[in-house]
């Protein structure tokens, strides 16, 4: 029986890269996987971009009103396909809407493939994503991706920095290294005694 997989950790814990080396040992095993993203995350249009400069495009960019099942029963009727599809990874999963993660599971149950997601908990707020929310609730397995803080404990949270001083405004996404944007992985001691 396949299952949805929710693999979460703070910014800089290897989420893009963990995914990157999961496609690489299923194709190893000469294996067929489908990379997919959603569109809102620009970093890297089209390419998974991890933080050690490995680079992938993605097979599909997931638009919010992508119907997920759908666009992979379409892939399986193509003639594309000449062999089925093993394992289904996705980056940046936060960004789904809860709609597409119940999608997700669809895939997973009826058509026995499974689903490997990357995300982020939480925002630069301390508050859950949408698609990050879906996942908690339905995922067969869920694992922590753990990164350090500055102190050296776990980080569990992104702290958003804009020109170099950390903030608490702003829309919920904004896209790391674009419009002056960047975050920083703290733990919960060093997060609140900077931003709250």
């Amino acid at each position: 029986m396949s299952k949805l997989y929710f693999r979460y950790g703070a910014m800089n814990c290897g989420k893009s890269t963990n995914l990157l080396q999961a496609a690489y040992n299923y194709e190893e095993r000469g294996m067929n996987v489908l990379i997919l993203k959603p569109q809102i995350d620009t970093k890297g249009n089209d390419k998974i971009i991890s933080r050690l400069d490995v680079k992938r495009k993605v097979d599909h960019l997931i638009h919010p009103s992508t119907n997920i099942f759908c666009l992979i029963n379409s892939v399986l009727e193509t003639e594309k396909v000449k062999k089925p599809i093993d394992c289904i990874l996705i980056d940046e999963a936060q960004f789904l809407k809860s709609e597409q993660v119940d999608q997700l599971m669809q895939i997973v149950v009826k058509l026995n493939i499974p689903v490997i997601c990357y995300g982020l908990r939480t925002d630069f707020k301390t508050n859950g994503f949408e698609g990050s929310t879906r996942l908690l609730q339905l995922a067969h397995t869920i694992e922590e991706l753990k990164t350090i803080c500055r102190c050296g404990k776990k980080a569990l949270f992104n702290a958003r920095k804009v020109n170099g001083e950390f903030t608490l405004k702003g829309e919920q996404v904004a896209i790391d290294m674009e419009n002056n944007i960047e975050y920083e992985s703290l733990c919960a001691d060093c997060y609140y005694k900077i931003l709250k």
